[in-house]
């Protein structure tokens, strides 16, 4: 029997044994509690909420802008409509980088404030501190490597990343020690997919991957734009499942025109 058919309630532990049983995680972003409910209900394995609320939620052009207290909100919303899928939510830019106390009191008032089961942080040997705080207080920790979108300052643009060879390295080192830490898993990001492959034979918890090929064990996209309500983020990886844009659209011209018309309300939508 497969791990995530037969499951209720999905922890850690049954995305370890999914990746033991070679069953692919499926992950998608949610940040608000009516879509989160459709997710979760459709099967999805794990519910990412995202820092890049900042971007689809709050129209920022980055991720750097959204703060603790807009991701507690966001994940508290997720949280209250979530029965089967595990939460992961994104730690912000600012609140655990050089600073292990400051990682693990916003890591605490994640859990505590929204019931979210595990946070995210971006990063490999400059944020070891932090993580091993976290874990040390029994929060379940998510690792990111490859293009980590909190530093586009530092890169000064989104493209592939761990192309050369001494960032590949740096990146296979970085996911081997964020398994020695502790982390249950692993999202890369933008990264060449042998590479990506790579790491995920070379350690024994899950690689989830954005842009980084078929070769690992899952697969993360952010809803928005798998469903094609963004329309200016057209990357190669992103695959469009949907065209709501259109349908949101020809929903409210129609809406209008009724009004307009006098076609809405009719008799029998009104009392």
């Amino acid at each position: 029997m497969s791990v995530h058919k037969d499951v209720k309630v999905v922890t850690t532990h049954i995305l370890s044994e999914m990746k033991l049983k070679g069953e692919k995680i499926a992950m998608l972003t949610a940040y608000d509690y009516s879509l989160a409910r459709l997710v979760d209900q459709a099967g999805v394995d794990v519910i990412l909420v995202g820092d890049s609320a900042s971007n689809v939620m709050a129209g920022y052009e980055t991720t750097l802008p959204i703060t603790l207290d807009n991701m507690i909100y966001h994940a508290a919303s997720v949280v209250r409509a979530v029965k089967r899928a595990l939460v992961v939510v994104d730690l912000p830019f600012g609140t655990y980088q050089g600073n292990s106390k400051e990682a693990l009191n916003s890591a605490i008032r994640i859990m505590k404030e929204t019931g979210a089961h595990s946070v995210k942080l971006e990063g490999g040997a400059e944020v070891s501190e932090s993580i091993t705080r976290i874990l040390s207080a029994g929060i379940p920790v998510m690792g990111h490597l490859g293009l980590t979108p909190q530093s586009i300052h530092k890169f000064g643009t989104y493209v592939v990343r761990a192309k050369n060879k001494e960032e590949a390295e740096r990146l296979k080192n970085d996911a081997k020690l964020l398994e020695e830490l502790g982390c249950f898993g692993i999202v890369i990001e933008k990264v060449p997919a042998k590479l990506a492959k790579e790491v995920a034979l070379s350690v024994k918890i899950p690689v989830i991957g954005i842009g980084a090929g078929g070769g690992v064990d899952g697969q993360v996209l952010v809803l928005h734009d798998m469903l094609g309500i963004t329309q200016e983020f057209s990357p190669r990886f992103l695959r469009r499942y949907n065209n709501l844009a259109a349908e949101i659209d020809g929903a409210v011209k129609s809406y209008i025109n009724d009004v307009r018309t006098l076609d809405f309300p009719n008799e029998k939508e009104q009392y």
